[in-house]
């Protein structure tokens, strides 16, 4: 029997610290720049000391990059403008700093970290440090069977937990979250449309690379499949994600909760990350509270999973590759934010007697004779 209770999680997570939010915005009152000048950069400063339980906040100076990956057999129906069990092509360009998070990344001065779930190759042909958490060799085809056995759901779940309490413990301060897949969209476009009580051709999107509308009607359709196998298991959050999600998503679950168990805030990217953060709502209603919806990346399903969580993404750049790029592209705002919270100067008091020029109080003038 699993001795895994995701009940638990409801009582091990806490809200970010609202005593000194309001510290924050107080502060903020008392700067230089009137309040509300910098826009939403004002709630990012405040969200981020809370988070930190710091005021003024601290500055994030070890933000690192966390993507998890994996194949779906989902893909194997032609829902992807990728081949089927490709993904592993795309961690190596990633591993070797040709993809585009790669490369912001790298200007940056962000580590990447990539984690193996279930590709579909021999996990010999990757380095030990990114295959040491894989659970199995691509997850199954959902609309006709479940993605994992409930036995390697909990161990994707534990997993995930496992690589958030290493990040907290290497001192990372902040997690761009995002995926490496093929067929991650479909799998999270059922997530959401089971949560959230929708028909597929709500949530069905275009994808990563824009699939052509046979494709699309194929997804549709696959998603359609998918959802009649998610709904009588919509009770259990964990035979949920075993039954139509996969042992990336899987993983993912477990690293947003147990992060908002250790007090790490995460930077959500995309679709896929926003699909597995709805599961960690429903999980631990407290949990969204320490996570940041980087972008709109124009796929219903996010949008969808957003709106549910009450997330404003922070940017709208049409930008669909995935990869965590999208959140990496908003983590400069985030440090602007902190920046603008700590560093800018506060007002200095105004004196209650006019003074001279030479500093000193001005004595009051006898009154004039009528």
């Amino acid at each position: 029997m699993s001795s895994l209770n995701l009940d638990d999680f409801t009582d091990l997570i806490e809200r970010p610290d609202g005593g000194v939010r309001r510290d924050a915005e107080a502060r903020r009152e008392r700067q230089i720049v009137p309040p509300g000048a910098l826009g939403r950069l004002d709630d990012l400063g405040e969200w981020l000391a809370a988070a930190q339980s710091a005021v003024p906040v601290r500055p994030v100076e070890r933000p690192r990059v966390v993507l998890f990956a994996g194949d779906h057999g989902i893909a194997e129906l032609g829902v992807s403008s990728r081949a089927a069990g490709s993904a592993a092509g795309l961690v190596r360009e990633v591993l070797e700093g040709g993809r585009p998070v790669a490369v912001l990344a790298r200007r940056l001065g962000v580590p990447v970290r990539v984690v193996d779930m279930a590709l579909d190759c021999d996990p010999g042909s990757l380095p030990e440090d990114v295959v040491r958490h894989r659970v199995r060799r691509g997850s199954g085809r959902i609309d006709v069977e479940d993605a994992l056995t409930s036995e390697e759901a909990e161990a994707a779940f534990r997993a995930g937990m496992a690589v958030a309490d290493e990040e907290a413990d290497s001192g990372t301060d902040l997690v761009v979250l995002g995926d490496v897949s093929v067929g991650g969209t479909t799998a999270a476009g059922v997530l959401v449309a089971a949560l959230c009580g929708t028909d597929a051709s709500v949530v069905t999107g275009r994808g990563g690379l824009a699939i052509d509308d046979l494709a699309w009607m194929r997804k549709c359709a696959a998603i359609r499949d998918a959802l009649r196998r998610a709904r009588p298991v919509l009770g259990d959050q964990l035979q949920l994600l075993a039954t139509v999600g996969g042992a990336d998503l899987t993983a993912m679950t477990g690293f947003l909760l147990q992060a908002a168990v250790r007090k790490l805030p995460v930077v959500l990217d995309g679709v896929v990350t926003a699909a597995c953060a709805l599961v960690g709502q429903r999980v631990a209603f407290r949990a969204p509270d320490w996570w940041l919806a980087a972008h709109d990346s124009g796929e219903p399903a996010q949008a969808k999973a957003l709106d549910r969580m009450a997330l404003e993404p922070l940017l709208t750049h049409g930008v669909t590759v995935g990869e965590g790029t999208g959140g990496l592209l908003a983590l400069p705002l985030v440090q602007a934010a902190a920046a603008l919270a700590a560093e800018l100067p506060e007002r200095a008091e105004e004196s209650e007697e006019p003074e001279t020029s030479d500093g000193l109080a001005k004595a009051e003038e006898p009154a004039k004779p009528e």
